[in-house]
């Protein structure tokens, strides 16, 4: 049930059927510009499309201007407390503003801010997270699932009393299955964008796992349009985390999708190794396809002949299958050169 209205951020499409949007927000200091813009083009690079700064203050709001010039992606400003500082964003250029009206004020200030937004055609995303649930519904209900729609539902009616209705919305939790219990609930009474997150999910592997388990059931069954993997490191990690989960649900355009067997007394050759630097090698390919690690030739030549490119081992040897034809048997340690070769004939990219 993805949802039916679609909003433009910067020129992406979200929502309404368009593909899944990747998100990440950068660490930096946003007045600090060349580090901003260092991070965002490394971003860029592993495969970002929208990218949000936090704007806690006015020497944020107005380095957007100098940031946007030298990107190629769509900022979102990120503001809390402050509506002057969604103003001086939308004056800078920015393609999207987040907030929580819940902690912008009275209704008039959130009004000023629609009000700009619609006048600019940049679009709102609503946040909602276990940390800010309005307190009269924290206090009556406690922090569950049904309290954040609640909360959201809240928000975009004050947004819709503007007028205003160029809205996505997240609800954010740090389980999973509160998470997945409230975007469920939220697809059911409305049909805005929904951006799907855990909140503080943790490390870069935990924090992966968290967000791969609430998406993986969120996404196979149509619910979400746009998605950030939160993690405790590199944002450039969180966007290699949400490609690899999307490549998992085969809803990814794009990148290597790599099988490979578990490993078992068969195994000759050092497989997991192996498929550790195939994983590396292929780490920057645009092009879909489907790559085959497999260890030995009891299931290997079977499922390596499913794939667009594979490799199945032997002893201390293994060969190299394309569409099911064997092209070339070599030396282990001669494997991911020609496969990278192989590779790089077929797409035309530079690995």
């Amino acid at each position: 049930m993805a949802s039916k209205k679609q909003i433009t951020v910067g020129g992406v499409l979200l929502g309404g059927g368009a593909p899944l949007v990747i998100q990440s927000m950068c660490n930096t200091k946003t007045h600090d510009v060349p580090a901003t813009v260092a991070q965002i083009l490394a971003m860029e690079q592993a495969g970002c499309h929208v990218v949000r700064l936090a704007v806690p203050d006015l020497e944020a709001a107005q380095a957007i201007p100098a940031i946007k010039k030298q990107v190629h992606i769509p900022l979102v400003a990120d503001i809390h407390f402050d509506h002057r500082l969604a103003l001086e964003a939308l004056k800078g250029g920015i393609d999207k503003i987040r907030i929580n009206p819940g902690n912008i004020g009275d209704k008039a200030k959130v009004k000023t801010v629609a009000d700009a937004c619609k006048a600019a055609g940049v679009p709102i995303r609503v946040g909602v997270n276990s940390g800010s649930v309005d307190a009269d519904l924290r206090e009556k209900y406690g922090v569950t699932p049904e309290t954040l729609c609640q909360a959201a539902l809240r928000n975009l009616e004050q947004l819709e009393d503007c007028g205003f209705f160029d809205t996505c919305v997240s609800l954010k939790m740090s389980n999973v299955f509160g998470t997945v219990k409230a975007y469920r609930l939220m697809a059911e009474k409305c049909d805005y964008p929904l951006h799907l997150g855990v909140t503080e999910a943790g490390n870069e592997h935990f924090g992966t796992l968290r967000s791969a388990a609430a998406f993986g059931g969120l996404l196979v069954d149509g619910i979400g349009d746009t998605l950030r993997v939160s993690l405790t490191a590199d944002p450039v990690r969180e966007i290699y985390a949400a490609k690899d989960i999307l490549k998992a649900l085969d809803l990814h355009t794009g990148g290597a999708r790599i099988v490979s067997c578990p490993t078992c007394g068969r195994t000759q050759i050092d497989l997991i190794g192996l498929a550790d630097k195939v994983e590396k090698a292929l780490a920057k390919l645009q092009t879909r396809m489907t790559v085959a690690v497999m260890g030995c030739v009891v299931n290997g030549p079977g499922e390596a002949r499913e794939a667009d490119i594979g490799i199945c081992g032997g002893r201390g040897e293994g060969l190299i299958i394309r569409k099911g034809e064997i092209l070339h048997k070599l030396p282990e340690e001669q494997l991911l050169p020609k496969l990278i070769e192989e590779i790089q004939a077929m797409t035309g990219e530079t690995l």
